[in-house]
């Protein structure tokens, strides 16, 4: 019981440890920088010492502010490394090391977009067509007779986004967003993809009717549609199949 404990505690400390290397990648992706070098502060360009990078309980230590100029710490960066952590200990699979180890990969490129779409909405294709080889070649290796399911989920998945795409001339949905489907099909096959696109259509409309309510955005605003798609992809991965077969055992009574 001890080294399960240990074990799960080691894939969280992993988990917020990546995620600390994702907000690098972010903010080096937005500032057009090469990920080599060290750590910096973004104000003040400061190298950051060692005690300055332990994720989450630095932020916490220094009070969500710079050692050097005091400016404060975005918010993002705990998130983004609390995240990681959380998601990683809930998808890990003792029993499947290997699929346990794409899906972290894969988890981890799914964060970058949900932020950098998040802030500006923007889906980079220098993520998002990396994950989609490595489940496109993990999905034929793991067993080739089934790859067929998880492509039929992306086609249906990315025409679905692309006709709202043509019909509205890219007003409804952005192209990233089709591309970002063909993943989310090849991750998740038949029918989880189902289950995914409903979520985040869901979540989607939630979020939009409180902006408005709250008058942060009007109908004609744009909002971000990748961070839902995310969502729902997460929620399909963790809970696809008992969701799934709730709705079908509702269906079906």
């Amino acid at each position: 019981m001890f080294i399960d404990y240990l074990i799960w505690f080691f894939i969280f400390v992993l988990g917020v440890c990546i995620g600390s290397f994702l907000n690098c990648a972010i903010y080096r992706m937005e500032s057009k920088k090469s990920l080599s070098g060290r750590s910096f502060c973004p104000h003040c360009k400061h190298t950051l010492s060692w005690q300055d990078l332990f994720p989450v309980f630095s932020f916490l230590f220094l009070g969500g502010k710079c050692r050097y100029c005091h400016k404060s710490i975005s918010w993002q960066y705990p998130a983004v490394e609390l995240s990681t952590g959380i998601l990683f200990v809930l998808c890990f699979n003792l029993q499947n090391i290997i699929y346990s180890i794409f899906l972290l990969i894969i988890i981890s490129c799914l964060i970058v977009v949900f932020v950098y779409d998040l802030k500006h909405y923007l889906i980079p294709d220098k993520i998002l067509f990396p994950a989609v080889m490595i489940t496109l070649v993990y999905r034929s290796v793991e067993n080739i007779s089934s790859v067929s399911n998880f492509l039929i989920a992306a086609i249906i998945a990315a025409g679905f986004f692309l006709l709202i795409f043509l019909i509205s001339k890219g007003r409804a949905m952005g192209f990233g967003d089709v591309k970002l489907a063909v993943l989310m099909g090849l991750l998740l096959g038949m029918p989880n993809i189902f289950l995914a696109l409903f979520l985040a259509f869901f979540f989607g409309a939630i979020i939009g009717i409180i902006l408005m309510v709250l008058q942060k955005k009007s109908l004609k605003s744009e909002i971000p549609f990748g961070p839902f798609l995310i969502i729902g992809t997460f929620i399909a991965i963790l809970y696809g199949e008992q969701l799934v077969n709730w709705y079908m055992h509702l269906f079906l009574i």
